[in-house]
Formats: C-alpha cells, sequence, structure tokens
C-alpha cells in the first residue's frame, strides 16, 4: 500500500491514501459494525477495570501486612499490561486482533479466578498473581481503540477511535453497580467481584465472532519495512503523541488509584466510593462522543492541551478539601482531562505511521504509556498511605505530585509547534 502525506488537522500525517469518498459502501459498513462490536467490548469487558480499581487497594489493605503496599496489586496489574503490550501488539500483528483479544480475555478470567483464590486463602502474594494475569487483559483493552482505526478511513478515524472510548459509557455504570452487589455477597469481602470478573471475560469473549479486520499482509520480499522503533520514536509527532498518552494516563491512574482509600479514610462509605469511581468513569468515557468531532474541528493538538489543563483543574479542586463533593469534582474533571488528553494523543499518533508499521509502534507506545502508569500505580499507595500523618495530607500529596508531568506535557507540546512542518513526521 503507498503512504502520502494527508492534510489532517492543518498538519501532515501519514496514512494509507484512502478518503472517505475512496472508501466502497461496503467497506465503511465493515468498519462501522467492527467499531460496534468494540464499542460492545468496551462496555461488556471494560466493566471489570472500574470493578478492580474500586476495590483492589481496599482488598489489598486486608490481605498486605503494610498499608503502604495496599494498592500495590494495581501495581502489578498494570505492570501486567507494560510486559504483555509488546508481545500482544506482535501476535495481532501476525495473527490478527481477535486472537490478540481473546487471549486478553481468558487472561482476564484466569487472574480474576487466582484474585478470588487469593482472598479465600488469604494470601496476599497469591492475589498479586492473579492482578498479573489481569494486567494483560488490561493491555488487550488498550488495543480496542486502534482496531477502531485499522479499517476505517482517514477521515472517519477519530470518531470510530472516539466511540469505541464512549463505550466506557456503559463499563461506567455496570462495573461500580456490579462491586455494590458483590462486594459482600460471601463471607470473604470482595471475594464475589472477582467471580464475576470471571463472567465478564467468558460472556465478553463471544462478541469478537463479530469482528472483521483482516489480518496485515506478510511482508514480501522486496518490500519497504518501515521505520525501526528508535527511528519512529524520534520523530518529533510521534515523541510528542507518547509523552501527552503517557502523561494523560498515568496522572488520572495516580489520583484514581487513591481515591477509593482517600474516600473512606476520610470517613464515608465504600458505597461512595463507588459512586465517586462511577462518576470518574463516566467522566472518562462521556466526551468521547464528541471528541473526534472537536479534534477535527479545533485539531488535535488543541486538544490535548485542554486535556491537560483540565488534568491541572482536578488537582486544584482536590487541594481545596475533601468534602464527597470535592471527589466527585475532582474525579470528574480527571476523567475528561485524561479523555481529551489520551484520545488525542492517540489519534495523534495513529496518523504519524504506515501500516506496516503498526506492530512495533503500537506495542512501543503501550509499553511506554504502562511503564509510566506503572509508576504512578506503585507511587500512589506509598503518597497516599505514607506521606503525612493524615489522609488529608496524603491526597493532598497525590494531588500535588501531578504538577511536574503537567509541565512536561505541555512543554512537549510547545516544542512540537516549534519545529519546522517537514519535520514533525520525520
Amino acid at each position: 500500500m503507498t503512504i502520502c502525506p494527508l492534510l489532517v488537522c492543518g498538519m501532515p500525517e501519514y496514512s494509507a491514501c484512502m478518503t472517505q469518498a475512496d472508501i466502497s459502501p461496503a467497506a465503511a459498513a465493515i468498519s462501522r459494525r467492527n467499531v460496534w462490536v468494540l464499542v460492545a467490548a468496551q462496555a461488556v469487558l471494560g466493566a471489570q477495570m472500574p470493578m478492580i480499581f474500586t476495590i483492589a487497594g481496599l482488598a489489598g489493605q486486608t490481605l498486605a501486612s503494610n498499608a503502604c503496599w495496599a494498592t500495590l496489586s494495581i501495581s502489578i496489574m498494570v505492570i501486567g499490561s507494560m510486559l504483555s503490550a509488546t508481545p500482544l501488539s506482535a501476535i495481532m500483528q501476525r495473527y490478527g486482533r481477535r486472537v490478540g483479544f481473546l487471549i486478553g480475555t481468558t487472561a482476564g478470567a484466569l487472574g480474576a479466578g487466582i484474585g478470588a483464590y487469593g482472598l479465600y486463602a488469604g494470601s496476599f502474594p497469591i492475589f498479586l498473581l492473579g492482578a498479573l494475569f489481569s494486567g494483560t487483559y488490561m493491555s488487550a483493552q488498550g488495543f480496542y481503540r486502534f482496531a477502531a482505526a485499522d479499517t476505517a478511513s482517514e477521515a472517519f478515524r477519530p470518531k470510530a477511535i472516539s466511540w469505541v472510548m464512549a463505550g466506557g459509557l456503559l463499563s461506567a455504570v455496570i462495573g461500580p453497580q456490579l462491586v455494590k452487589v458483590t462486594a459482600e455477597a460471601f463471607v470473604v469481602p470482595f471475594m464475589g467481584t472477582y467471580l464475576a470478573v470471571i463472567i465478564l471475560n467468558i460472556v465478553g469473549s463471544f462478541l469478537f465472532l463479530g469482528l472483521d479486520i483482516p489480518k496485515p499482509a506478510a511482508p514480501k520480499a522486496g518490500d519497504a519495512k518501515g521505520r525501526s522503533r528508535m527511528e519512529m520514536i524520534r520523530t518529533p509527532r510521534v515523541a510528542v503523541a507518547v509523552i501527552c498518552a503517557t502523561v494523560s494516563y498515568a496522572l488520572m491512574n495516580l489520583v484514581m488509584t487513591s481515591s477509593p482509600l482517600a474516600v473512606v479514610g476520610c470517613g464515608y462509605e465504600t458505597s461512595n466510593a463507588a459512586d465517586v469511581v462511577t462518576a470518574h468513569v463516566l467522566a472518562m468515557y462521556a466526551p468521547s462522543f464528541f471528541t473526534g468531532h472537536l479534534i477535527a474541528r479545533f485539531g488535535v493538538e488543541r486538544i490535548i492541551s485542554a486535556g491537560l489543563v483540565i488534568l491541572a483543574g482536578a488537582g486544584a479542586v482536590a487541594l481545596t478539601g475533601v468534602e464527597l463533593e470535592n471527589f466527585f469534582i475532582a474525579l470528574i474533571l480527571l476523567g475528561i482531562g485524561w479523555n481529551f488528553g489520551f484520545i488525542g494523543a492517540t489519534t495523534m499518533l495513529a496518523g504519524a505511521h504506515a501500516p506496516s508499521e503498526r506492530g512495533r509502534i503500537q506495542g512501543l507506545n503501550d509499553l511506554l504509556v504502562f511503564g509510566g502508569v506503572t509508576m504512578a500505580s506503585l507511587s500512589s499507595g506509598g503518597l497516599m498511605n505514607c506521606s503525612g500523618g493524615s489522609v488529608e495530607e496524603g491526597w493532598a500529596a497525590v494531588n500535588i505530585a501531578m504538577l511536574p508531568f503537567l509541565v512536561l506535557a505541555g512543554a512537549a507540546l510547545i516544542w512540537l509547534a516549534l519545529q519546522p512542518k517537514e519535520a514533525r513526521n520525520g
């Protein structure tokens, strides 16, 4: 397939030489069906993420010998995502998206089963082992957004990515509500929630039977192999996309991981923590109905910048107090900021590489993103439980820690804007 520069949002980007007019009605219909399959997967299978994030820290407190390690299972899960990203990307490049996604659901069910047994046995190490497997599902879910772009035209791509992310709206409702029903369903707290996650993975696996994304063509002798990973990561537009995606996701994870501990630690109920997480996840995905349109109208750089400003606003609100409304407002802003920053960065990356480079750069991107998220989740519990002498001081430390990384991402966007247009894509 020939690769040509297209003018997208005023910026030259790599893309297949394909516009909306070049797509046949049959191909457009397949593209839209794939998007709806992925929307359903995001809604059903994605519900396990808010479930786990709501209870993992609380469950960890009951198992860990030191409260500073309460959120370690979330960190281990993110490490599992980081380690899985590159192998999953390579598997999808060779065998197709469906195979990779089914590996994800299998790992999700296995991880939940091991986690449930860890709770039953009262074993923190076994509980952490389950989290490691759950990370493979988390990594697979991260590729839903890229899969949406695989069969989409250049014009439809931002909307396809946004619509798939919007499927998280249902997961934001389903997940925390399932926590309320299942958290105390058994004598062992939270075990019922992990058993429910097993069921979600089994049921959700059948959705991928409707996915119709061709496997990338095997390279032939003489075909252009595209740029290496190092060549791509040195490309200004790719580098900035990775930095902004990493900062947006890592800061969201940093604050969200600690929020249930902060809510409960400030005297509220577990159900209040679940409601805060619900509001947060709704805010993560609700803007997706129009994020693609905003990117098309205002440009991806401006939307990412808006996301960073909103993330800063979330930290500012959190620092003003620990009333329940502060938690709700801060976590809602955190979700919106993540949406603009992460979807914007994903769109920037998706338009900055050729199809033959997909397996290399997408895996590298998620490796780096989840590497940043790993550091954030590892820091979250320590900052929350081991900074200062109170819950309030720990919560303040978590939110203050956002500042240097927001400055880094903002500086990267300014640097990109100062680059000559012909140099931005290498």
